[in-house]
């Protein structure tokens, strides 16, 4: 009998080492394992441990977003390969930033210690300035590696820290470590990544401090600074509020809800934004409107899944909490029903900072941001007064909303 023979689909293009499959995989593993690694130390410490820990992680971002350089996205973005001489002063400014942060951190735990309520939480601040330091020592390389879509080394590169990251805390929370276990985890992990980039990416800057050559960049960079501090007040207002009022065990339960929705819907939209913003910007330099389409095609198919999930989720919230969490962390409920729709626009919003920016416009960006501030600022006293902290939830929600309206109104009105 004549054989048939069944055409073989081949799993390169797949598995290349551009293709959007390394995003998947990477987005799975350190997700899943920064998810295992807080709900387990959340379970074992509860809502106090969580609140001081997250003090000290907003202190870094507090400080990280009002120092941000932006030079990393204008890196990615550019039409032109940056230097070795070039990558030098990149290096230079990011490890200079991350030095002046870590000093500043560490100055001001005792007054962030007695604002927050922590008690004897002031080694925990200073501790959380080493990560800003580890961070600006790594090679600014991987920006390049991120620049040329090598997403497999790349996700190789994440993978490993966050493993590590993910062991020494569960190792340090499970040797009785406390709230320490978090920040402990994080360092290493931090340090492995900040070694991997200088000895598995090119080209390698010149170890030397040298802070000209990266001029051409300041344009679509200050936007960028612009921008983060804006979503300071954005990202971390609520946080601070609940902290500052409420103290620590108050803000655990805030920041586990919270942390929880995003994990769920806001996290993979943040690591497609890692995959399309190059991808977009590469689309955007061929000047064939291929970025516009691709832009729409991938907006569409978000958005649709995203409002399924969000109906999932706000019908099984409280068994959800209950097997992952346990009966400590109920309260929260009410919180993260509110959290999913949040996250669910916040995802949408990154994949559109992602065009944005990728066709050089990081300005229109920082400008929903801003106009994302002013409504928090009309609604959030009222909706405080009435209904507390579910309604600075809701007024981050229609602020989040304006955000997101405001964008798309860009991406089809361009200047």
């Amino acid at each position: 009998m004549r054989s048939i023979r069944v055409p073989l689909v081949s799993m390169r293009p797949a598995f290349g080492g551009s293709a959007a499959t390394w995003v998947l995989i990477q987005q799975v593993l350190v997700r899943g394992l920064v998810a295992l690694k807080f709900l387990a130390i959340g379970r074992m410490l509860g809502p106090a441990a969580i609140g001081s820990v997250s003090v000290a992680l907003l202190s870094v971002a507090i400080a990280e977003s009002l120092s941000d350089t932006g030079l990393a996205q204008a890196v990615v973005q550019a039409k032109t390969t940056p230097t070795r001489t070039e990558l030098g002063a990149v290096w230079t400014t990011l490890t200079t930033r991350g030095a002046l942060i870590a000093l500043l951190l560490i100055a001001l735990a005792p007054l962030m210690n007695a604002q927050f309520h922590l008690g004897g939480s002031l080694a925990l601040l200073q501790l959380a300035a080493a990560l800003p330091l580890l961070r600006g020592l790594a090679s600014p390389a991987y920006y390049v590696v991120q620049r040329e879509r090598r997403f497999q080394q790349l996700a190789g590169v994440e993978i490993s820290a966050a493993f590590a990251d993910c062991a020494i805390g569960l190792a340090c929370a499970w040797g009785g470590a406390g709230a320490y276990a978090v920040l402990l985890g994080m360092m290493v992990g931090e340090s492995l990544k900040t070694g991997l980039t200088w000895t598995t990416m090119t080209p390698r800057p010149p170890v030397r401090l040298a802070w000209h050559g990266i001029g051409h960049y300041v344009n679509f960079s200050r936007w960028i600074w612009a921008g983060s501090v804006v979503n300071l007040l954005l990202n971390q207002f609520d946080k601070v509020l609940v902290a500052k009022l409420l103290g620590p065990v108050a803000l655990g339960a805030y920041q586990m809800s919270s942390k929880l929705a995003q994990m769920l819907l806001a996290d993979a939209a943040i690591a497609l934004g890692q995959y399309l913003f190059p991808t977009f910007s590469a689309h955007y330099r061929r000047e064939d409107g291929s970025a516009a389409r691709l832009f729409i095609r991938c907006l569409a198919l978000i958005t649709v899944g995203l409002v399924a999930i969000v109906l999932v989720l706000r019908m099984t919230a409280g068994p959800l909490f209950m097997f992952v969490l346990g009966p400590a962390w109920m309260s929260a409920v009410p919180l993260f029903r509110i959290f999913v729709i949040n996250m669910a626009i916040g995802a949408v919003i990154a994949i559109l900072v992602a065009y944005l920016r990728a066709i050089g416009a990081p300005k229109a960006a920082t400008q929903a941001s801003v106009l994302q501030v002013i409504m928090l600022v009309a609604i959030v006293p009222p909706a405080t007064h009435w209904w507390g902290v579910t309604g600075v939830a809701w007024a981050m929600t229609a602020g989040l909303a304006a955000s997101a309206g405001w964008m798309l109104y860009r991406t089809v009105k361009r200047p």
